[in-house]
């Protein structure tokens, strides 16, 4: 097999083995709508096996940036749908990742509270839009009853993101985000079944996963999840506790038969990744990006090697919407301006030339 060749990811047949990551990009505006814009960044990116989504949020508490899209309501879930329409016209395969910020926010972005598994603030400022910061809340420690309350809302966002036509959802497991956050020991002081023990640790996002696949299908859902990346406050810095934390996770999604799992870790080949992905038992998909690039020969090497079966590729993508065929064709490949990332226009979003437009 090669980084060109098809793959089969639960019920997603992919053209490729070329992953758009989940790439933060804050263009939905206040109503958390998709736009006009969003619909042509995504359609431009169609020629990959499978795009990802941005993170949405699945309720108010859970968003995390201003201009981030949500899935909560009739508009938002509409705005998704033309989305959805554009990228299978033009033959591509597009998941939804369905985030919920937890502390990663604040109360100006979410209109209500900032909640977490602990009442732990990150040590840091986040960004509540018009370029202003502020120091990040101590949030709401969930109540077991609102933890249960939260898997709904994942299963509720899941079920409006596959009827809004999007192929399936991918859980966001990662980052630092809510999920994570209780995974990690550092930002999980529970003292109920959600806290103490990598088990208890482990088990929110295992019933969210085993909800999410009971409702739209398991061959629909995939995880992503960033073991010791230690971001944003969701520290990981044991290995055995690690180990026993997401050995238990992959453990119990073994037999629910997700789409994939989805690794952020700068050694997807390595041990601990390799690991999980067997008792995972699944597609992996690897992702080795983050504070670094994913070069065209760092992929194909990960596929020619069986590390993975596809591989998530964010900055490359963002700056050349033809990516595959810049790839497989070993051409130039355009760079990403990060000035743009985070601001709200076309610019550094929908501009971005094609071997086409170049006259290649």
């Amino acid at each position: 097999m090669d980084l060109f060749s098809p793959v089969r990811l639960g019920d997603l047949e992919l053209a490729n083995r070329v992953v758009m990551a989940p790439l933060t990009r804050m263009r939905s505006g206040r109503a958390a709508v998709p736009r006009d814009v969003v619909v042509e960044h995504y359609e431009q990116r169609a020629g990959v096996g499978l795009i990802i989504t941005e993170g949405t949020f699945p309720n108010d508490e859970s968003r995390a940036f201003a201009g981030q899209p949500g899935i909560v309501t009739d508009e938002q879930a509409a705005g998704w749908r033309r989305v959805a329409d554009a990228v299978h016209a033009r033959g591509g395969r597009i998941v939804m990742q369905v985030m919920h910020g937890g502390r990663v926010s604040h109360p100006e972005l979410t209109g209500t509270r900032v909640v977490g598994p602990s009442a732990i603030a990150i040590d840091g400022e986040v960004h509540v839009g018009g370029g202003v910061k502020k120091p990040f809340p101590v949030p709401h420690a969930l109540t077991t009853e609102e933890v249960r309350a939260t898997v709904a809302d994942f299963v509720a966002a899941s079920r409006r993101a596959v009827d809004a036509g999007l192929d399936g959802v991918e859980l966001h497991g990662a980052n630092g985000y809510l999920l994570h956050e209780f995974l990690s020991p550092a930002s999980n002081r529970r003292e109920d079944v959600y806290g103490g023990s990598p088990e208890n640790r482990a088990r929110l996002l295992l019933e969210v996963a085993t909800a999410v696949a009971a409702e739209i299908g398991a061959g629909r859902v995939g995880l992503r999840i960033s073991p010791e990346h230690n971001i944003q406050g969701a520290l990981e810095t044991d290995r055995a506790d690690v180990l026993a934390t997401y050995g238990a996770l992959v453990d119990g999604l073994r037999p629910l038969g997700l789409a994939y799992l989805s690794v952020l870790h700068v050694e997807p080949a390595g041990d601990l990744v390799q690991e999980l992905r067997r008792r995972f038992g699944g597609p992996l998909i690897a992702n080795s990006g983050f504070g670094t690039v994913t070069t065209r020969a760092e992929a194909v090497q990960l596929i020619e090697d069986a590390h993975a079966e596809a591989v998530a590729v964010g900055r490359p993508v963002l700056a050349n919407p033809d990516l595959v065929e810049r790839w497989a064709g070993e051409h130039p490949e355009n760079e990403a301006d990060p000035r743009t990332f985070y601001t709200s226009g076309s610019e550094g979003y929908t501009d971005y030339p094609t071997l086409a437009a170049a006259g290649r």
